[in-house]
C-alpha cells in the first residue's frame, strides 16, 4: 500500500469549472492534475484538481484572478 501524503484538493460544482482550472493551471505553469474527488470531500461533478500543498497560495491567487468557478479549497491525506 502506498503511502498517503497531504495534497491540495480544489473541487468544483461543473466539469466545465474543472476543466477551465486544469487550463489555467497548464497555462499558468502549475503543478497538479484532475482526478476523481476523494470520498472524504463532496462535489457536485466528481472530479477535482489535486496540487503538492505548497501550490495552494498559487492556486488561490489563479482561482481570484481568472475568475474560476470553485466548489472548495481542501487540505487532506491521498
Amino acid at each position: 500500500m502506498r503511502e498517503r501524503t497531504e495534497r491540495c484538493v480544489v473541487t468544483f460544482r461543473t466539469t466545465t469549472g474543472a476543466m477551465s482550472m486544469e487550463s489555467a493551471c497548464l497555462e499558468a505553469g502549475l503543478p497538479g492534475r484532475l482526478i476523481p474527488v476523494p470520498r472524504a470531500v463532496t462535489a457536485g461533478c466528481g472530479v477535482c484538481w489535486a496540487a503538492p500543498p505548497e501550490a495552494r497560495t498559487a492556486l488561490e491567487e489563479l482561482v481570484i484572478e481568472k475568475h474560476l468557478d470553485v466548489d472548495g479549497i481542501y487540505a487532506i491525506l491521498l
